[in-house]
């Protein structure tokens, strides 16, 4: 039986990332394996994000591990990449109900300015005259997720780490000396710890050893690629409705992606998108804007897991050291991949944290808030 000081399940970015950062934190001789259920990693949650780096997102204590991780997503180390993940955009936040605290959601670090209806009309052309005000937030840009994930895997293997894919957990039981892993194929793996990183299979990672649950529930995310009647807006600025009920983007030329902004209750699974929610998609874009929809060019759904309070979960679960929560990044996980594995390693390890967090109190996503449960 292969063993390993450390065993991370779930190859999406969560898991990607925080191994990347653990063999490259001079870990000399460890040995750390990453399983992935999967024939792709990626498959459910990191490979079907529509994800754009926008600081607001999530609240105050998401909002702090993206801005840790922006430096590093414009510009990475040359030897993680020779190129940048971020591509701007910028975004406008539109309110339709005239509330003094319509924007109430918008943390106060984040840059952002108030737009007067010409400037407005300007941006998005055809805007519903119902939206009455308007906040610009020109830090909004788009994320290459499939290339920030790739990048991350190559550098956990270069360091050393070992990937498994097709590779489900079965059980993992405590031993004398670490944990006894079952897989549905490969047979047994033993570790030292065991890291969760299993997205919206989290909590039954957690049940299937002998861990109880957090809580944290996967959501199923609906887009929408429309072709609408209108050019030239590849570059349009993301939309995001203040009340929650939508928000799109430009794509190509004359295509836009739309979400009904949706979060509905799933169990783990391959997601696929509703009719009645594609419909539901449509319908709230038509009344954004007079663009008129062509056709539905494709579409799909993802899963975003959120914990209870809608916060990461960071930590070890006991005392005991030896089984480490790394879940519940709910629809922000790309934008706070790069301080929240850099973060997360240093729990893992017990070192002081890198100069890209030293400045974050990890208590907010200890899973020990949570010890009731």
């Amino acid at each position: 039986m292969d063993r390993f000081d450390i065993v991370i399940i779930g190859g999406g970015i969560a898991g990607a990332s925080l191994g990347a950062e653990l063999v490259g934190t001079g870990m000399g001789d460890r040995s750390i394996l990453l399983i992935e259920a999967e024939e792709h990693p990626a498959m459910h949650s990191t490979g079907r994000s529509a994800a754009f780096w926008l600081e607001s997102y999530g609240g105050p204590q998401v909002a702090l591990l993206s801005k840790a991780s922006l430096g590093f997503l414009d510009s990475p180390p040359t030897l993680f990449s020779e190129a940048g993940f971020l591509r701007p955009r910028g975004a406008i936040h539109v309110d339709a109900s005239g509330r003094s605290d319509a924007f109430v959601h918008i943390p106060e670090s984040v840059e952002t300015r108030l737009m007067t209806r010409a400037e407005l009309d300007r941006a998005v052309p055809g805007l519903s005259p119902a939206f009455v005000q308007a906040l610009n937030e020109p830090g909004c840009a788009d994320i290459d997720v499939a290339a920030l994930h790739a990048a991350y895997l190559r550098q956990f293997r270069r360091g050393g780490g070992v990937v498994r894919i097709g590779s489900r957990l079965v059980c993992a039981t405590r031993g004398g000396d670490g944990w006894i892993i079952d897989l549905e194929r490969g047979g047994q793996v033993g570790a030292t710890c065991l890291v969760n990183a299993a997205g919206a299979w989290a909590d039954a990672v957690a049940r299937t050893s002998g861990i109880a649950p957090i809580g944290i529930a996967p959501k199923r995310r609906t887009m929408v690629q429309l072709k609408v009647g209108r050019s030239g807006i590849s570059r349009l600025p993301q939309v995001l409705d203040a009340a929650g009920s939508f928000y799109f983007k430009g794509e190509t030329d004359q295509s836009v992606w739309v979400s009904p902004h949706d979060e509905i209750a799933t169990d783990p699974c391959d997601a696929q998108p509703e009719e009645i929610d594609i419909a539901v998609a449509i319908d709230r874009f038509e009344r954004a804007v007079d663009w008129p929809v062509e056709r539905v060019e494709r579409s799909w759904a993802g899963l975003r897991s959120f914990a209870p309070d809608r916060l990461p979960v960071f930590g070890f679960n006991d005392p005991g050291r030896d089984f480490f929560w790394f879940a519940g990044q709910g629809g922000f996980g790309i934008q706070t991949a790069p301080a929240a594995a850099r973060l997360a390693a240093a729990l893992l390890l017990g070192t002081n944290p890198d100069s890209m967090v030293v400045g974050i109190d990890p208590a907010p996503y200890d899973p020990k808030r949570f010890a009731g449960r």
